[in-house]
């Protein structure tokens, strides 16, 4: 993604983006991303559950390819829960 479009155009053209993305089932919570100097932007997503995170990226593949966007990736993983708890992370 042009860095350009990162920052606060990102955060202004894409706020109906972030908010059909609560409507998605399983969805808990979204960390925003993005670095300029490589022009990435992603983010971390919390689902409820493994189902509802693979559907989710099934979809989001398809919707960002009608953006234009010809290269992405995602990986899932499981929440060890004590550390995160030791180490402050919010997830409820």
């Amino acid at each position: 993604m042009p860095a350009e479009m990162l920052g606060e155009n990102l955060s202004k053209s894409a706020v109906p983006l972030a908010e059909s993305i609560n409507n998605e089932p399983g969805f808990i919570s979204k960390i925003w991303t993005e670095n300029l100097q490589t022009e990435e932007a992603g983010g971390i997503y919390f689902f409820t559950d493994r189902e509802s995170a693979e559907r989710y990226w099934k979809m989001h593949q398809k919707r960002i390819a009608s953006f234009g966007i010809k290269s992405a990736n995602c990986k899932i993983f499981d929440i060890n829960l004590p550390l995160t708890k030791i180490t402050h992370g919010q997830i409820d």
